[in-house]
């Protein structure tokens, strides 16, 4: 097994890559011989995970109030409601300048993309769980979810 030399530069490029992408690994192999850069979660993520949970009661409680009880309840126990499998930030659309994946009153397909959820860096589809008119949106995009909270309604 051949080895690459150490190279500092080299480690201290892939780091950069790391930190400029947001990624927490990165290696490059040549024939037998690779170089493993890792690096451990950002600490922002700890810091945002608190930081997410009061946001996320301080805009869950208006709404409620809002609505009163029983509409929030209603909700959650709706047949065609769709919830957050995760934690994390939504985004309606693929990117800040394009079109939102769907619009309320607007039919949708079983398996069609609805939304996304960026947990961890990664962007995760929520998917229609089943074919209808969704009726309703209950995100906005760059709101933070919580696991099990109603996203979206699919009659």
């Amino acid at each position: 097994m051949t080895r690459l030399p150490m190279d500092a530069d080299a480690i201290r490029a892939l780091a950069e890559i790391l930190t400029e992408t947001g990624l927490t690994e990165i290696e490059v192999a040549e024939k037998d011989s690779r170089i493993r850069v890792v690096r451990a979660p950002a600490q922002t993520v700890q810091a945002f995970a608190p930081a997410a949970v009061p946001s996320t009661v301080a805009v869950a409680a208006p709404a409620a109030a809002d609505s009163g009880p029983g509409p929030a309840t209603d909700l959650s126990k709706h047949p065609g409601a769709v919830n957050s499998p995760m934690v994390g930030v939504a985004y309606l659309s693929p990117e800040p300048a394009a079109a939102a994946y769907v619009a309320e009153g607007q039919s949708v397909s079983a398996g069609q993309t609805l939304m996304l959820i960026e947990a961890m860096k990664t962007f995760n589809q929520i998917k229609a769980p089943r074919a209808g008119t969704l009726t309703r949106l209950l995100v906005t995009s760059g709101s933070p979810v919580e696991f099990g909270e109603v996203l979206a309604i699919i009659e």
